[in-house]
């Protein structure tokens, strides 16, 4: 298939650290989103040039239109066309129904869903006109079967999948697949910062008896990425140790 360009927004976190790397052991040029840098951004990119991978970090809020055009620019200067987009940044801020304030919900919504149009705009018709693409959005097992103290979090990743399923039909015949991977809990340094025994709760709840490593949702994502995915569109895959079993 050749070297193909791919974005993974929230490249620079747990999961979109490890998709990057799946991505770029796949032989593919990775280009990484981040929000904010600490230091983490030369970190990063140096950790990916050690193990010889071509990738590149660019700076995009996912909530602003401007910044995603100026993301995706910047990223053309940088690497080229995207051929591979992962819509992979999101966040939570949790609460019950009766706490939950206006401005959490509206952050939650604009992260999570409007990124996902804001930043898919940006690549997809290109995609399309070329002949070929592939648009994978990561949503979350709380999407499928929703989780209390949940209900921005959870609208918004459903919502995903609805996107996911529209855009599919409608360049399936450019060449270019859209499907959704929804991760259950992860051993990401975000859940392994969470007291033991809440941890272990969670566990509990998985069939499979442990938590998911970032790195299998990554090989999953490289997969639908490939030409070996090309007849696969429009759908939704579970990776989640059997919490929610449709």
């Amino acid at each position: 298939m050749g070297q193909r360009i791919a974005l993974v927004t929230g490249g620079l976190g747990g999961l979109g650290s490890a998709i990057c790397h799946q991505l770029a052991e796949a032989g593919h040029s990775v280009v990484g989103t981040y929000t904010s840098d600490g230091g983490r951004v030369d970190k990063w990119l140096g950790e990916m040039k050690s193990k010889g991978y071509t990738a590149h970090a660019v700076h995009c809020d996912v909530t602003d239109w401007d910044s995603c055009v100026a993301m995706a620019q910047e990223t053309r200067t940088l690497a080229g066309d995207v051929d591979i987009l992962v819509n992979n940044a999101g966040i939570t801020k949790d609460g019950t129904f009766k706490k939950m304030t206006k401005e959490s919900w509206d952050r939650v919504m604009r992260t999570n869903l409007d990124g996902v149009f804001n930043v898919s705009k940006q690549f997809v018709t290109g995609m399309a006109e070329r002949g070929w693409g592939r648009v994978i959005n990561i949503a979350s097992v709380n999407g499928r079967k929703g989780q209390f103290g949940q209900t921005n979090y959870a609208a918004s990743k459903a919502g995903i999948h609805g996107f996911t399923m529209s855009l599919a039909q409608e360049v399936a015949k450019n060449g270019v697949t859209v499907n959704t991977v929804s991760p259950g809990y992860l051993a990401t340094e975000m859940v392994m910062k969470v007291k033991e025994e809440i941890r272990q709760q969670i566990i509990d709840q998985i069939p499979i008896g442990r938590l998911g490593e970032p790195e299998e949702i990554g090989a999953l994502v490289a997969f639908l990425a490939s030409q070996h995915g090309a007849f696969v569109t429009g759908a939704n895959f579970d990776i989640n140790g059997g919490l929610h079993m449709q």
